[in-house]
């Protein structure tokens, strides 16, 4: 499948300065947008599985006291 694209003369010299071919800056382009839809896609799925779960996160502080009364700090180098 082939396109055509116009480019101003800056986003010529940004895509020369990459040390690449123009076809392949816009490869890597297209697979980064891609990759990164699917990993927010993922994440959405994992925290929806999460919050339809019923658990509940822990704030670190509230970790942390809970370790200093179980005295359980000492083994984890607090």
């Amino acid at each position: 499948m082939a396109f055509s694209i116009r480019l101003t003369e800056d986003e010529w010299m940004f895509a020369e300065s990459h040390s690449c071919s123009l076809s392949e800056a816009f490869k890597r382009a297209l697979f980064e947008k891609l990759e990164d839809e699917y990993d927010v896609a993922v994440a959405e799925s994992a925290y929806k599985e999460y919050v339809d779960s019923g658990h509940r996160s822990t704030p670190v502080q509230d970790f942390w006291i809970e370790m200093d009364e179980k005295g359980s700090c000492q083994t984890l180098g607090r």
